[in-house]
């Protein structure tokens, strides 16, 4: 190898770590953007963002005025739309504007009728058209489902009676007929206009159809009705637009929320009407403006869990340029070595040290400088905001001062003039202390304090993982030794030389193979690291849907809507039910009036919950205690209620007061630990904040509770064949501000985990990470290699003298190197298996995955096995390249008189 291919390697590898530290935080910038423009949308997949809303009176008949109802939404949601702040000012934009009627009674259902500026086109129409602002006749337009079910047809009139709204007896006429196909969001959120629900016992179909702005002021002026129009406003961000709210920008997006509903209102309506009605909706009076979203909830958690991504994406960083830096180094002594005889015969010609120093760095400064212009190239070209020219700019020096620094301790008085006597281990000593001190040191002071997140770059997140591996190698090379010494004992008895000269010589030079087991430790660490976050996320996320939703679906408020509940547990589909209800408690204990602790009591129904999942820990736990299937006569505000507790003793009292009566609650076991986790208790649980004890007990037992008395209320809904489609025709996904339960099915739940942007972010980066420090490692292993090249051709070529053939000299190299391999593969796969629980508070996965408790950890054996094989087949790969230059060079060429220096 030249000097000229040395240069080549430094400066591609400058350009490469300069690209990585320029652009990286423009490329995570742009990562964070994508996850959350991906989070934003799945937040409004089946729910507008933002809603705004005003109730309004029928219209006031004015002298030369003519009510345009849809003329005057349309134009207030442009001024709506313009009221948006200047940051969301492209992304917040006017998705559709809705009022629905109270239903009325017609064509044999109960009817809702609903106006939306989102409806169809003229190309869904099957038959007919859409409505119209025409004469007294309510025009209206139905589904094809609808028609079929309630026997419509394009022209036929619908005598419209009082229902929900009152004082209505009105005439509409079918004009149209649509299909209600494809993913229009209209659909999911008013799912009645896609297919009405069969009839239930004692009522009839319940079913929805279109209707234009002037049928609803018709319908207005009969029943002299107060309505409620809502502008559905959707924001879309692209990766760019999105990015400017990732880490300190999500203050700027939380003002920009809050500062939004005001100028919304305040372009709506100058005057504070404060209830009152003094704006004016054309010639209908109607209230402020009204403002619900959840987007600032949906920023804030997703700013929570990008945090922590950021924690794993900085690891999987610092790797790669840790392993970078070692291929510098490793460049560098090779260039040493390269013109070690030539700098010492300077040096005893009368140059100083610092002189061939100063030459070293300007032979490397030309190489180094075109590196630094090509990586920032690479990074202006990449994604993101401006390159980071100046973390550019440190890495390009300190790749340009490694070299000289390396060549001055190289040709320093003491290196030239050093006794060839062995040194002693002192110094190795105090050195390998240092570095495990100080990996200790990191990592608890990174466990102390956390980490920085949203406060740029972490200096000692980025150190910690070279730390450690540092301490990793330091201890290896203390203790592969060992074992490899007694295998060349024990190859010692046999007739072969080769596996004895290869295992002594690897256990004569494991300390100087410090540096290629470090870029193997850090290289294999980092990937076994990933896999191991990327598995625990993938299923900590399907255990926290799980989790959240409790069963197959369920529906949350079945205590506030109990009709919706009953009609969901006759839904197609639906094989059991259980009811799951929570009660906010603070007992005392019955003996010595010690305050117990703010408790949660829940109620299951333990026997139903038994056929429904046998392997649910409740189920079994109520079972075992002999309260599932009770005879509903023990509870009451005169008897006790048994239940079993998260902390106490058999037999223990607790008491505590309800509408002036003493409830007794007598604990009559512990709780198992698994009962804390068990999903059906998630849907109830989550809906509040932890509290600091558990009571369970079964439902027959809490019959002294009235319904609303109890804080939350699921039923949970079990079926191998659940039809999301018809539960949500039953239940659609309700809207900001909505007082309307929430149906929760896991099908839907898990689906929304898996296309988890932020998981496939974090996955991006570590795999890119990955990839660039695997061809890194290759790169400083094979010029390791030929950094000891010299002492290995010479071995060989004493061999070759003897009569050793090429195989066999192939299998010197290759037995030499596998005891560092493996020790490498085992440092490196255990480092990054621990690596998790070494970072302790500094990584919280549950932020990423929700749930009861931070997710197990998931390690993918086949992934870890491929990885190690991998890595022994690039060692492979390597010494087969070293080995193919060694065979070039002639025995002349490393066997020379006066040689000494092995």
């Amino acid at each position: 190898m030249t000097r000229a291919w040395l240069r080549v390697g430094l400066a591609l590898l400058a350009g490469l770590l300069v690209a990585v530290a320029a652009g990286g935080p423009g490329a995570l910038e742009r990562l964070g953007g994508a996850a959350l423009g991906a989070r934003l949308q799945q937040a409004q997949r089946d729910a507008p963002g933002v809603v705004h809303s005003a109730r309004f009176d029928p219209e006031e008949v004015r002298i030369g005025a003519e009510s345009d109802l849809g003329g005057d939404l349309a134009r207030y949601a442009q001024v709506i739309e313009n009221s948006s702040p200047r940051a969301l000012r492209r992304g917040l934009v006017h998705d559709s504007t809705r009022i629905r009627l109270p239903t009325v009674r017609g064509a044999g259902s109960t009817l809702s009728l609903i106006y939306a500026s989102d409806a169809p086109g003229r190309t869904a129409y099957v038959a007919g058209r859409g409505p119209r602002e025409r004469g007294e006749v309510v025009e209206i337009a139905v589904s094809t489902r609808t028609r079929d079910a309630l026997r419509l047809r394009v022209g036929q009139r619908v005598r419209l009676k009082a229902g929900a709204l009152e004082n209505v007896n009105a005439v509409g006429r079918v004009v149209g007929v649509f299909r209600a196909e494809g993913g229009r969001r209209l659909w999911s959120e008013q799912p009645l206009l896609a297919r009405p629900l069969p009839a239930v016992a004692g009522g009839g179909p319940e079913a929805a159809a279109l209707i234009a702005p002037r049928g609803v002021e018709l319908l207005q002026n009969q029943a002299g009705a107060e309505l409620t129009v809502h502008w559905n406003m959707r924001l879309v961000l692209d990766g760019g637009a999105a990015a400017r709210f990732v880490g300190r920008g999500e203050r700027d997006f939380q003002r920009a929320m809050a500062r939004y509903p005001l100028a919304a209102r305040e372009s709506y309506c100058q005057f504070g009407a404060y209830g009152g009605k003094l704006c004016l909706i054309g010639a209908h009076p109607a209230t402020e403006l009204e403002t619900d979203t959840e987007l600032p909830d949906v920023v804030e958690d997703f700013q929570r869990r990008w945090r922590q991504a950021t924690v794993v994406i900085a690891l999987a960083s610092a790797s790669l340029l840790g392993v970078g830096l070692s291929a510098v180094v490793v460049t560098s002594l090779l260039v040493v070595r390269r013109r070690l005889d030539t700098d010492r015969l300077l040096r005893a010609r009368g140059a100083s040290a610092s002189g061939v120093a100063l030459a070293r760095a300007v032979w490397s400064a030309p190489a180094v400088l075109l590196g630094f212009g090509g990586g920032c190239a690479l990074a202006a070209l990449g994604p993101g905001s401006s390159p980071a020219y100046g973390a550019g700019a440190g890495v390009a020096v300190l790749c340009w001062v490694l070299l000289p620094c390396l060549t001055w301790w190289a040709v320093r008085d003491r290196a030239v003039l050093r006794d060839r006597a062995p040194r002693r281990g002192g110094r190795r000593l105090v050195a390998e202390a240092v570095v495990l001190l100080l990996a200790a040191g990191g990592v608890s002071a990174l466990r102390a304090r956390g980490t920085q997140g949203a406060a740029g770059p972490d200096p000692l997140l980025a150190a910690v993982p070279v730390l450690l591996g540092l301490a990793a190698v330091a201890v290896l090379v203390r203790c592969y030794p060992w074992p490899v010494r007694l295998m060349a004992r024990t190859a010692a008895r046999g007739r072969g030389v080769v596996a004895l000269v290869a295992l002594s010589r690897a256990a004569k030079e494991a300390p100087a193979r410090g540096l290629a087991l470090l870029v193997l430790v850090v290289t294999l660490a980092g990937a076994v690291f990933g896999g191991l976050v990327s598995g625990t996320l993938t299923e900590g996320r399907r255990s926290a849907a799980a989790w959240q939703v409790g069963a197959d679906a369920s529906f949350l408020g079945a205590g506030r809507d109990p009709g919706m509940a009953a009609r969901l547990a006759r839904a197609r589909g639906v094989r059991e039910t259980v009811a799951v209800r929570q009660l906010r408690v603070d007992p005392v204990s019955g003996t010595d009036g010690g305050r117990y602790g703010i408790s949660s009591l829940i109620g299951v129904d333990g026997a139903k919950l038994r056929e429904a999942a046998e392997d649910s820990a409740v189920a079994r736990a109520l079972e075992g205690a002999g309260l599932a299937g009770g005879d509903g006569r023990r509870g009451g505000a005169d008897g006790e209620i048994p239940v079993l507790a998260s902390e106490g003793h058999a037999g223990d009292l607790l008491t505590f007061t309800r509408h002036g009566k003493e409830i007794r609650l007598r604990v009559v076991g512990s709780l198992p630990g698994a009962v804390e986790r068990d999903p059906a208790l998630g849907p109830v649980r989550g809906a509040t904040q932890a509290r600091q004890h558990l009571l369970l007990a079964d439902n027959r037992d809490l019959k002294a509770f009235a319904a609303p008395e109890f804080e939350e209320t699921a039923l949970l809904l079990y079926g191998e064949r659940l039809d999301p489609v018809a539960l949500r025709s039953l239940v659609p996904r309700a809207a900001p501000g909505a007082a309307t339960g929430e149906l929760r099915i896991r099908a839907e739940e898990q689906a929304e985990a898996d296309d988890d942007g932020l998981i496939a972010a974090v996955t991006t980066a570590h795999t890119a990470c990955t990839a660039l420090a695997v061809l890194l490692a290759l790169l400083a292993l094979v010029l390791e290699l030929l950094l000891s090249a010299p002492a290995r051709g010479r071995t060989a070529a004493y061999l070759r003298t003897l009569g050793l053939g090429g195989r066999a000299t192939s299998a010197l190299h290759l037995l030499q190197l596998l005891p560092m391999v493996l020790a490498a593969v085992v440092g490196g796969v255990t480092l990054g298996l621990v690596l998790p629980s070494l970072l302790g508070p500094a990584l919280d996965l549950r932020e990423f995955t929700g749930g009861p408790t931070a997710p197990d950890p998931h390690v993918d054996a086949l992934f870890t096995a491929a990885l190690g094989a991998g890595f022994v087949a690039l060692v492979a790969l390597a010494v087969g390249v070293e080995t193919w230059f060694g065979q070039r060079r002639g025995l002349g060429a490393v066997l020379r008189l006066g040689r000494a220096d092995d």
